[in-house]
């Protein structure tokens, strides 16, 4: 079976989740046919309750059983006192949303919800009957949706990751070009701030992937290449997060570099596109050039500091934009230094490793 699945999916017609839930709507209406049981309510259960990975159906299908039990019960009640009316499935629906909600059983709500409203049509004679069987079509569809997340095509976020990681660093890198070097042209400029919030969102969303994964390892097989890879994804990740934040602070300082003086600017400029080159680098290998260049850098800063803010400032904590431009990419330098620094032990890890084998 896991072989078919992944022959279809080589294919690139259909993703993992829509194969998985394909198959678990398909094995969930073969079953309540057995059974000769309705097999709506069972299959729209399966959709609902297909998940980003095979831990969160887990965790969730625990929630959803007694959740969808609430549900069924209470619209058995409602329909008993008041027949098939509007009432009966405006109550149901309230009833079953305000007591999961009360239990702390929110991760079942839509399930329940559902199970209550769409068996209210077609009670028949028994209660207790249409209750039994409603509960079993739902938990069929809960159970089949969580088997099939589990045992076919468990997800793997790390090739999504590493790709991410890369096209942050070249956005990063995109994004620094625009904040220093453009000058008057970001000021004001809502490209920049539009592009940084992309920047930040796509960061996020690479940190909920990585969550995914580490959640969907503990279910799954996994080398230990694979975790220290995903390992250092993590660190690079995190070193994603500092530049993100260095960029944030640079994009509001109040200066550009026409504010400086010609050989101030062309340091500045020179060392902005040596930053660039870094972040693209897969690597992020510094020069010896570019240490000499940000030497300089910080000799301009203490320069700065001495002549503009000792000499011209009574309150000297308040820094000249020209100042906190200055820092920002001395900080950012940091960064990259830490990030050359991992990249270079992960290369000379794996280097080892190859001898060795």
């Amino acid at each position: 079976m896991n072989k078919v699945v992944k022959g279809i999916k080589k294919l690139n017609l259909l993703g993992s989740r829509t194969l998985k839930t394909g198959i678990s709507v398909f094995i969930t209406a073969l079953i309540c046919g057995f059974f000769n049981w309705p097999v709506v309510f069972a299959v729209i259960t399966a959709i609902v309750t297909i998940e980003h990975t095979a831990a969160d159906s887990i965790k969730k299908a625990a929630i959803r059983f007694p959740a969808s039990a609430i549900g069924a019960l209470l619209a058995t009640s409602c329909y008993a006192v008041f027949g098939k009316s509007a009432v009966t499935y405006a109550l149901a629906a309230m009833l079953t949303i305000a007591i999961c909600h009360k239990l702390k059983l929110d991760a079942g709500i839509l399930v329940a919800t559902i199970t209550a409203i769409a068996m209210i049509p077609d009670f028949g004679d028994h209660y207790f009957v249409s209750f039994l069987t409603r509960l079993a079509t739902t938990s069929i569809g809960i159970f089949v949706s969580t088997a099939v997340n589990f045992l076919l095509l468990p997800p793997n976020y790390t090739s999504r990751i590493f790709k991410s990681i890369n096209e942050l660093f070249e956005h990063a890198a995109q994004l620094l070009e625009r904040i220093v070097l453009w000058g008057s042209e970001k000021e004001g400029s809502r490209g920049v701030v539009r592009s940084f919030r992309q920047l930040t969102t796509h960061l996020e969303r690479v940190f909920q992937l990585s969550q995914f994964q580490r959640e969907e390892w503990k279910y799954h097989r996994h080398t230990n290449e694979e975790m220290k890879s995903f390992q250092f994804a993590q660190k690079k990740l995190g070193a994603l997060q500092q530049i993100a934040y260095h960029l944030g602070n640079l994009q509001y300082v109040n200066t550009t570099i026409e504010d400086f003086k010609p050989s101030e600017r062309e340091l500045i400029e020179d060392i902005s596109h040596s930053f660039i080159q870094i972040l693209k680098d897969p690597a992020h290998q510094i020069s010896e050039e570019h240490f000499i260049k940000v030497k300089k850098l910080d000799q301009l800063f203490w320069k700065w500091k001495e002549e503009h803010v000792e000499q011209e400032n009574h309150f000297r904590q308040h820094l000249p934009p020209q100042t906190i431009l200055i820092y920002e990419l001395l900080s950012f330098h940091d960064v990259l230094e830490e990030l050359e620094e991992m990249c270079r032990s992960r290369s000379n890890m794996v280097k080892r490793c190859y001898i060795d084998q």
